[in-house]
Order: structure tokens, then C-alpha cells, then sequence
């Protein structure tokens, strides 16, 4: 095993002694009184027996011989990204960004997408991000595929090789990416047969090819009725890239609520972005929170990518926001909300590496989930797994042994220094985290 600071014994059965886990991830009972520290924070010890978690008692009910006493290391489940881009990730190096904007991005994806994105090519660098994310501690993931034909025919029959072949490592779901107007042709309706087929989701960007400057196209609610219609036929969940602005115009999201309750939709729906949120007035903040509540809608936010992308001038110009939306006073409202990884090493965004605790961290900082810590965390845990409708995110007897064990004692040295050094458990058994080399993709990136 690689960097990791301890390795778990190797029987069957053994104790993790006296670690510091999360309590709104624990779920568990423990004795009355038990406090937490360093804000959610309680000292537990956790039985493993034939990887899955046996037993959470508070710290010092197991004695010395039955495992390692960690000294107050944290414990975490493993994370989990529910929006990313397995399909671009990796690209940068043969199709880098010039202006590293929003439209700069879009202009040299679809560039290499034409030259390059055959079948072994995402492949292997699905592959590589996931080999990458399964090293860092991930343990499901939601990656876009981009799915403007004809790279829908070429990229899902890759997806469905892919999820097959890590199943039991990392739970892997799809959806598509295509803009608005696609669902007012024929073509919408051979990518929507092309995601049910797959077990995927059918999701879109609120842009339209044929009206690309306006953030609000004329064909917006028709597309978005076309959308609806076309999931509930199919029984489709959805997944939507919306409102990813600067612009202040930009107001698909209420419209997408609209849609969904006038429509009745019974399928779950997250949207992703909504970064023009931000900018508006405080009421109009409020009467959209309020249509995402009524029609069920999840949220997450992409904190470094779009950090990164937007406010970006041409010119020597400090940027002046933070491109995030406004997740605290939707998750004090009652929706669901999450952070996700997004892109890595491609156009959108030229670094990450696949890493949750990484964006986590990152996110904290860019959108002030601190002060108090509280709750965050379930943000790339539990909030995800739920909105992806898996069985993973928490710590519970009965639940699978994927952890992430780290040195770090507490969220303040957790959250001050990289934890390279991290221990991943997978069924109990510490995996090796020896991550993939760059120079196994060289050969494409020759291309």
C-alpha cells in the first residue's frame, strides 16, 4: 500500500478505536450525553467484521487488543460525486483553453470532440478517472455524457462497459448533456430511447444552439415541456445543467419548477449550476426557492469549476464573485443541496483530480460552509448518495466498510492540509491508493 498512514489488521473482525466521525453521519444511537467536539465531531470506536461496519459505540468500550487505536484520526464514509464529466476529463493537454472562460471551454471541447472522442479514447480516460476517484476514497459517481449525435451512439455503449466492469467499486449512473433545442427535433427523441436504454438520465443544458447568445432562448418552455414529456414517457429521472451564468437574465430555473409542477412530473430532478441565482433580487431568490420546493427539485453546486470559468475578463481584471449559488438559503429552506467535483483536466477546468474531500475542502472555503462546520459535510456524502437514490454516504452497523480514514484530528487540520496520506478502506481491506500516471494517457494526447 501507497501513502496511506495506517493499514487496518487483516483478520475478519477488528476495531477502529477511538477515531472522530462525523454525527450527522453517524447513524447510530449512542448513550445520552455523548458531545460532540470540534462541532459535529464525536469520538467512536467502529467494529468491522467481514466488511461491513458490526457495531459504532463511543470511543473506550472496546478493549486494546481488539484493533488500532488511532488517536482521535477522523473517519468519513466513502464521498460521493454526483455531477462530473467522465467523457471530457483529461483532454487538456492536446485541447487546452486559451481564455479559460465559459464560451472558450465550449469552443475547444467540441473541437476535440470531433477530431477525437472515439470509443477507446473514452474509454480510457474514463478509465483513468476512475481508477483516480476510486484511489481518492470515491465510492459513486454521476458523470454527463455529452450527447449532441453523433457522440451519444459512441459514448453510452461506453458508459454501460464501464459501469459493469466497476460495479462493487464505484456505482456508477449517467446522463445526457445536449442543449434545449435538440428535444424540439426528432434527435431528442433517439437520445431520450438511448438513455432509457442505458439505465441513464435524461438531461440537457437550458441553452439553445439556435439562439446562442441569449441565456433565455424564445424556444426555452417548449424545449422544456418536450423535456419533461419525453422523461415521464420513458419513466426517466432528470438531470439539468441550468442557469450557469454571469448574466442576470438568466432565469431558466424558475421555469424549469413551473414546468415540472404544471407537467406533474414524478421523476426526481436535480439541477446543477444555477450560478445566476446569485445575482438576483432577494425576492425573486425566494419565490424561485420556493417553485424548487414545491417540485421536488434537488441542487448542486460546482464551487471550483465555476469558480474558475466565470467573471474572467480578457483583460488584467480581478474577477469580482464567486460563481456559486445560494446554497445556504436553499438548504435552510428544506432542499436538498450538494457539491460535486464537475470537470477535471479539461477545457472547462484545466486541474482537480477526481477528488471529494479535495472539492469539499474547496467548497468550505469558496462558499463559507463554516463557521459553524455543522451538517456540511452530508453536502458530498449522504445528500448526493440520496439524490442518486443509493445506500452508501453514512456510517451505520450494517452498511458496507468504505471508509476514509485520516490523519487529521479534527475538520481544522483536516481542513488546513492535503491528506495525501489518507487510508481508503473498501470491505474493510485497505486498498492500495497508488494513483494512475499521466503518461499512460501520452498516446492520446499525441493525437
Amino acid at each position: 500500500m501507497t501513502h496511506s498512514f495506517f493499514s487496518p489488521p487483516a483478520q475478519d473482525t477488528y476495531v477502529l478505536r477511538n477515531v472522530r466521525a462525523p454525527r450527522c453521519l453517524l447513524k447510530a444511537e449512542l448513550p445520552a450525553g455523548t458531545t460532540p467536539t470540534d462541532g459535529d465531531l464525536v469520538a467512536v470506536d467502529l467494529r468491522i467484521a467481514k466488511g461491513r461496519i458490526d457495531a459504532i459505540a463511543p470511543a473506550g468500550t472496546f478493549d486494546a487488543g481488539s484493533g488500532p487505536d488511532l488517536d482521535a484520526s477522523m473517519v468519513l464514509p466513502g464521498m460521493v460525486d454526483v455531477h462530473t464529466h467522465l467523457d471530457k476529463g483529461h483532454i487538456w493537454p492536446r485541447q487546452p483553453n486559451p481564455t479559460g472562460d465559459g464560451a472558450g471551454a465550449s469552443r475547444a471541447t467540441g473541437i476535440d470532440r470531433a477530431a477525437n472522442w472515439h470509443a477507446e479514447d473514452v474509454r480510457r480516460r474514463m478509465d483513468f478517472g476512475l481508477r483516480t476517484a476510486y484511489a481518492k476514497g470515491v465510492v459513486a459517481i454521476r458523470t454527463h455524457l455529452d450527447s449532441l449525435a453523433p457522440q451519444a451512439a459512441i459514448s453510452f455503449p461506453v458508459f454501460r462497459e464501464m459501469r459493469e466492469r466497476w460495479a462493487g467499486r464505484i456505482a456508477l449512473q449517467a446522463s445526457s448533456i445536449a442543449t434545449l433545442d435538440v428535444f424540439t427535433r426528432d434527435e431528442g427523441r433517439l437520445l431520450a430511447d438511448i438513455v432509457a436504454e442505458s439505465g441513464a438520465r435524461l438531461g440537457c443544458v437550458t441553452k439553445s444552439m439556435a439562439h446562442p447568445a441569449d441565456t433565455m432562448p424564445p424556444d426555452l418552455d417548449e424545449a422544456l415541456v418536450r423535456v419533461f414529456q419525453l422523461a415521464a414517457e420513458r419513466g426517466l429521472d432528470l438531470d439539468l445543467h441550468v442557469d450557469e451564468s454571469t448574466d442576470p437574465a438568466a432565469r431558466s430555473l424558475i421555469r424549469v419548477a413551473r414546468t415540472a409542477i404544471a407537467q406533474k412530473f414524478k421523476g426526481r430532478i436535480l439541477c446543477g449550476h444555477v450560478t445566476s441565482l446569485a445575482l438576483q433580487s432577494d425576492d425573486f431568490i425566494e419565490e424561485t426557492i420556493a417553485a424548487c420546493k414545491e417540485a421536488g427539485i434537488d441542487i448542486v453546486s460546482l464551487p471550483t469549476v465555476n469558480m474558475y470559468l466565470q467573471d474572467r475578463s480578457p483583460e488584467a481584471r480581478t474577477p469580482r464573485w464567486r460563481g456559486v449559488t445560494v446554497l445556504h438559503e436553499m438548504k435552510a429552506r428544506g432542499l436538498r443541496v450538494a457539491v460535486a467535483g464537475d470537470n477535471c483536466r479539461d477545457p472547462f477546468y484545466a486541474y482537480g483530480d477526481h477528488d471529494m474531500l479535495d472539492t469539499f475542502t474547496q467548497a468550505v472555503k469558496i462558499l463559507h460552509l463554516d463557521h459553524p462546520l455543522g451538517d456540511w459535510i452530508r453536502a458530498a456524502t449522504e445528500t448526493p448518495a440520496a439524490i442518486m437514490g443509493l445506500d452508501c454516504g453514512v456510517l451505520k452497523p450494517g452498511g458496507a466498510a468504505d471508509l476514509i480514514v485520516l490523519k487529521a484530528r479534527s475538520y481544522s487540520e483536516m481542513l488546513a492540509r492535503t491528506q495525501f496520506d489518507r487510508t481508503v478502506i473498501r470491505a474493510g481491506r485497505a486498498i492500495d491508493t497508488t494513483l494512475p500516471d499521466y503518461r499512460e494517457l501520452d498516446d492520446l494526447m499525441a493525437a
